[in-house]
């Protein structure tokens, strides 16, 4: 690692540790020349992920506007920010695990219902709400007796 101060090439690692959410390393480093400390960060690189919208629009994954939408189904509900979180990064882990480059926005709104069913079942029937877009009461009452013949 190339130090910011002189400019040479060997430093040594002091310190290593995760950082939140466990997205990246922090490193404290010491420039074998100066002497001096500096902190890099290492990341994990991925390759992008398109995400194929109802419309047929493509869009690059957005992990904030999953965060978003499971927030808004999770609203006024007991359900924590870090169990939000760690939904969204279960979900992120399998969209970036797949070996597709392009995922529809149907099977990513699938993997949050299944999370969110396991969460909090309101949450759960309010984003079934939103992404199935129920033309009729009738549908609707289908999805909640399938919820309630399961529980059981």
């Amino acid at each position: 690692m190339k130090c910011p101060f002189c400019g040479h090439w060997e430093s040594r690692v002091i310190d290593s540790r995760p950082t939140d959410e466990w997205r990246c390393i922090r490193r404290r480093r010491e420039c074998l020349e100066c002497q001096r400390r500096f902190t890099t960060y290492e990341t994990v690189e991925t390759l992008p992920v398109t995400v194929i919208k109802k419309d047929g629009t493509r869009q690059s994954f957005d992990r904030d506007k999953l965060v978003a939408g499971l927030m808004k189904a999770c609203a006024n509900r007991p359900v924590s920010r870090e169990s939000i979180n760690t939904v969204a990064q279960e979900i992120e882990n399998a969209v970036h695990g797949s070996l597709d480059r392009e995922v529809r926005s149907y099977t990513i709104a699938q993997l949050a219902m299944g999370k969110l069913k396991e969460l909090d079942e309101v949450a759960y029937v309010r984003f079934a709400s939103v992404t199935n877009r129920f033309s009729d009461v009738e549908s609707f009452f289908e999805l909640l007796d399938d919820l309630k013949n399961n529980k059981g």
